[in-house]
């Protein structure tokens, strides 16, 4: 089995792939002082607890990460406690089959490449994947595979917890759709602004990205992804398909590549 793990800023996203399928997955605080060791710990009891995984073995990792200090102890954690296991790690060096046309390359987070890849082979290009992490991340890919721009907004968390700061008389709410878009209380309104803001945002940053990736914008499929995707997703016009896994996918994608 092929374990993978996406590391972002503010989660990490483990999966367990049997060929092609993800058949468990995790979802953690991404915590930058968790050292190797602590790592282990708490990869080994998630894997230990799992009802599907009694007597499987793990053969193969696949890691991204967009904190650095943490990439370091995932490299630590897999020479210590795997180190008989095949691991690939997404940095420099790699090979993605993803062309890179940015002003610097470097600046690409790995998991942005990752996605790419992913979307490509899944759904073709041209396409626009529509990332909902801690920044809301819009990566434009085209139709010979190649990633060629991006657009970063502030993500869903980080504006609700910069709204709750900042209003005196306005605290945090649980994310879910209100009972309509005019609000009845100060709760729902909070709500309303954010999922239909932020639909509306991808919509309109969608339209302007889709109009200069190809000539027919219809020909461009949107991707969403991301730990609150689901939040947006069914009030967006612009959204074609949500896929949870895409970066585990991607993952998948690339430690096959690089150990065939």
């Amino acid at each position: 089995m092929l374990l993978t793990i996406d590391v972002g800023n503010t989660h990490t996203v483990l999966g367990l792939f049997e060929g092609e399928d993800v058949i468990e997955h995790w979802r953690l605080a991404t915590d930058a002082r968790r050292t190797a060791d602590e790592i282990a710990v708490v990869l080994q009891g998630l894997l230990s607890q799992s009802p599907l995984l009694k007597g499987a073995d793990i053969d193969g990792i696949a890691i991204c990460s967009t904190v650095p200090s943490v990439l370091n102890e995932m490299r630590e954690m897999c020479r210590r406690y795997y180190g008989d296991v095949t691991a690939v790690i997404v940095e420099p060096g790699i090979r993605t089959g993803v062309p890179v046309r940015m002003d610097n390359p470097k600046e690409v987070g790995s998991d942005r490449i990752v996605n790419a890849l992913a979307a490509i082979d899944q759904y073709g290009g041209p396409c626009v994947i529509v990332d909902f992490g801690t920044a809301t991340s819009f990566d434009a890919v085209s139709a010979k595979g190649e990633y060629v721009g991006a657009v970063t907004a502030p993500g869903i968390e980080i504006s609700v917890d910069a709204l709750a700061a900042a209003g005196a008389q306005l605290h945090k709410v649980e994310l879910v759709r209100p009972r309509s878009v005019i609000a009845k209380n100060t709760v729902e309104a909070l709500q309303a602004g954010i999922i239909y803001g932020f639909a509306g945002q991808v919509d309109g940053i969608v339209e302007r990205m889709t109009a200069e990736l190809a000539d027919d914008p219809d020909e461009v499929t949107v991707v969403a992804t991301g730990g609150h995707a689901a939040l947006v997703v069914g009030e967006s016009r612009s959204i074609d398909v949500h896929e949870p896994w895409l970066t585990l996918i991607g993952l998948r994608l690339i430690y096959h590549r690089n150990t065939a």
